[in-house]
């Protein structure tokens, strides 16, 4: 459970102003329908972060224990300096409409969260925890949190939510993570 609620509130709070929740927020404005946009989101997660937490689970059974501490500890310190620059979406990265609403969705999505925050968090996770469904749940839950609203509501939420606030909780998140990380077990 503790992986689960972990990876859930540490994806919600790293996807704040992620270049994949404007994304979202870009894909609600052109398309205007929300259910296979949010479908799109899912299922490119899912594939994503079930990725992400294979190679997060076999780094940690490939390189031990003692070894993953240190990278886990400083991946964890790397992602809350991360944290505090804010992600902007390419021009280059605008959804092209050839498959569908649901299909662009899942193309676009599933290639922005590559080497994303979120993606790298997945990994960590999955490293740090033995427990890889729980993380990949979790996660995915995490992007849910944050890319539903902004589908359904859009700008409104953007303009409302303290972006610059929601990155120094999640630095400081993944700071402390970093610290317990690195403590000798």
């Amino acid at each position: 459970m503790e992986a689960f609620l972990i990876s859930t509130g540490i994806v919600s709070l790293a996807e704040m102003g992620d270049k994949t929740q404007l994304l979202s927020l870009l894909l609600a404005a052109r398309f205007k329908r929300p259910l296979p946009i949010i479908l799109g989101i899912f299922v490119a997660t899912i594939f994503n972060h079930a990725g992400a937490g294979a190679l997060g689970t076999w780094l940690t059974e490939w390189l031990g224990p003692d070894v993953m501490r240190w990278i886990l500890g400083l991946g964890f310190l790397a992602m809350a300096g991360w944290m505090l620059i804010p992600d902007k979406l390419d021009d280059d990265e605008s959804p092209r409409g050839h498959f569908g609403v649901f299909g662009t969705t899942l193309v676009a999505f599933f290639l922005a969260e590559m080497g994303d925050k979120t993606q790298i968090a997945t990994v960590a996770l999955a490293a740090q925890f033995d427990a890889f469904a729980w993380v990949v749940v979790g996660t995915t839950l995490g992007m849910m949190i944050a890319n539903v609203p902004v589908v359904w509501f859009g700008e409104r939420i953007t303009r409302r939510v303290p972006i610059r606030a929601v990155h120094m909780v999640g630095a400081t998140v993944f700071a402390m993570l970093g610290v317990v990380a690195l403590m000798p077990h």
